[in-house]
């Protein structure tokens, strides 16, 4: 019997990284996501840059140092509910 994955609703009050994504100053080339050894970050049909998997994030700040119009941020071990909210 295969064992079960925690799902997105079971992983609130976890300390992930903040992840804050700048749209306005991104130019949707994808380096971020490309860079992201652990497929964090996806691309939609649009090429909008966003958070697939909050909780796989390792804060090695790839994303962030690779960004070269700085349009992503990575703060690390901020409490982030399921939704994405700063917890207590």
């Amino acid at each position: 019997m295969a064992a079960f994955k925690e799902r997105p609703t079971d992983l609130q009050n976890h300390d992930y990284p903040k992840i804050t994504i700048f749209s306005d100053w991104c130019k949707r080339c994808g380096i971020c996501v490309a860079f992201c050894p652990k497929k964090v970050l996806a691309m939609d049909q649009d090429r909008k840059v966003y958070v697939q998997s909050r909780e796989n994030c390792i804060a090695c700040h790839m994303c962030e140092l690779r960004c070269p119009d700085f349009a992503i941020n990575v703060e690390e071990g901020r409490t982030i509910s399921a939704t994405g909210e700063k917890g207590a």
